[in-house]
């Protein structure tokens, strides 16, 4: 096992068990790809896989049917009025049993105001972090046990909160080696052709590639089964409300479509990380609202383009990017404020408490910047795990504060933007017509009939 990505993607390239990456490719498709090469860590080398022949794709493969057909009745919840958090980090499995810790907090989290809480990967896998899955029923990870999971997700539900499940179908690995996959068996027609794994017997992908894992052909009707079962069990007998999709440019959102219709969730959310020109957003929130209506609106996405573009602004004091040319908001919030999942960073892209991948992080001094924007904005925020319990209990206390002045003032995914300035110093909007917010350095005054809420370092919101 390997604990270093880096090392362990130039062992696999040495041993020409990895395709050489191709480099030169730009921002976070490069991180994506390195990523995927690597394993995301801690993965195991196989060892070379004879090519079988493969049952016709006519020919279903027997699936390990353990669905038990209950019908759970799931939290009842005002989604565009929720704000979520994110339960973990990269490193969070090193503290044993993790679902135990988010159990232990999951009191002081309920009474911030938090609505929604997403788990990490629960189930078997190659990959500590669980997000190179081996055998998908087995719900015994890294984090804890199958019993210590639910006990979590009970607890949470005590306290009327949701729970996403993380779910990683864009790829997956054998029980012991590349391609024999079981609960459920899947045969080598579950893998796309152009997958680099010799046996493969499937389609093309229909999205991009994961070199560290075998890409799965969603295009098979037995394999869609498969996952309609496994998530309808993964809501009704584990327990789980909703879904954080994995990858999800690796596949066309025309699955999740299907597979979201057939299990129900009361939400869900995809993870679509692709380059981002700051000079030219258009085209990269364009993908997000292409992949959107994709599965007709029937799933959320993280708002990546806002990430970046925010981040930036109060990085380079910038803050005129963050109005577009039509003057609204230049993220997705600003053409479909309510499929969007704002952050500020994740277990990818920002720092981890016990030592992670800050791939992509927000300017740790302007945290709390970022925190007026997304909290005062419309679309639906996600707080990351560790700037809430882990960066200090003044962050926690203005973090919690916004999040209750978010609820009191009826700021939702749908909230109205009015920019009333956005130069090189700061940034200020009117929200529905009850609230100000400015972030950045430069002075604002909204004027007369407004009243200070809150305030920190180049961060004000004020209320009427």
């Amino acid at each position: 096992m390997f604990t270093n990505k880096y090392r362990f993607l130039s062992l696999l390239l040495a041993a020409g068990l990895m395709p050489q990456p191709q480099f030169g490719l730009a921002g976070e498709q490069a991180v994506k790809q390195l990523e995927g090469m690597a394993g995301q860590t801690a993965v195991a080398v196989p060892a070379a896989v004879p090519v079988q022949e493969s049952a016709s794709a006519s020919k279903a493969v027997p699936i390990d049917r353990v669905y038990s057909g209950r019908v759970r009745k799931t939290i009842s919840k005002n989604i565009p009025a929720s704000v979520m958090i994110q339960g973990f980090d990269w490193s969070s499995h090193r503290v044993k049993p993790w679902w135990n810790v988010m159990s232990g907090k999951a009191g002081e989290i309920a009474s911030a105001g938090f609505d929604i809480i997403w788990f990490p990967p629960s189930g078997q896998a190659a990959s500590d972090e669980g997000y190179i899955p081996v055998q998908l029923y087995n719900q015994n990870s890294q984090y804890g046990t199958v019993q210590q999971l639910q006990s979590a997700i009970n607890t949470f539900h005590a306290r009327n909160m949701l729970v996403l499940a993380d779910v990683v179908i864009n790829h997956r690995v054998g029980s012991t080696d590349w391609g024999d996959f079981t609960n459920p068996q899947w045969g080598p027609d579950s893998v796309c052709s152009d997958d680099e794994w010799g046996g493969a017997r499937g389609h093309r992908d229909t999205g991009w590639g994961f070199q560290a894992a075998r890409d799965i052909d969603h295009t098979q009707p037995y394999v869609q089964e498969s996952v309609k079962d496994w998530l309808r069990w993964l809501k009704n007998d584990i327990g789980y409300d909703g879904w954080r999709y994995d990858y999800g440019k690796g596949y066309s959102p025309s699955y999740i479509e299907l597979y979201n219709g057939a299990s129900s969730p009361v939400f869900s959310v995809g993870e679509i990380w692709d380059n981002l020109d700051i000079n030219n957003p258009n085209p990269h929130r364009q993908s997000l609202c292409n992949w959107i209506d994709g599965l007709h609106g029937k799933a959320t996405a993280f708002d990546f383009t806002t990430k970046g573009m925010l981040q930036h602004a109060v990085g380079a004091h910038e803050y005129w990017r963050l109005r577009d040319g039509a003057g609204k908001p230049v993220g997705l919030i600003g053409w479909w404020p309510e499929q969007a999942v704002t952050f500020l960073d994740n277990h990818d892209t920002g720092p981890s408490t016990g030592g992670g991948q800050s791939h992509w992080p927000f300017p740790s001094d302007r945290v709390m910047q970022g925190y007026a924007y997304i909290l005062t904005h419309p679309g639906i925020p996600c707080v990351y795990w560790p700037h809430f319990f882990d960066w200090g209990q003044d962050m926690k206390s203005r973090i919690t504060a916004l999040v209750k002045f978010r609820k009191a003032k009826g700021i939702t995914s749908k909230a109205t933007v009015n920019i009333l300035v956005a130069d090189s110093s700061r940034y200020a909007a009117q929200i529905n017509n009850n609230v100000v917010m400015k972030i950045g350095p430069g002075d604002y005054n909204p004027g007369a009939g407004w009243t200070l809420a809150l305030s920190g370092k180049d961060y004000a919101v004020w209320s009427r």
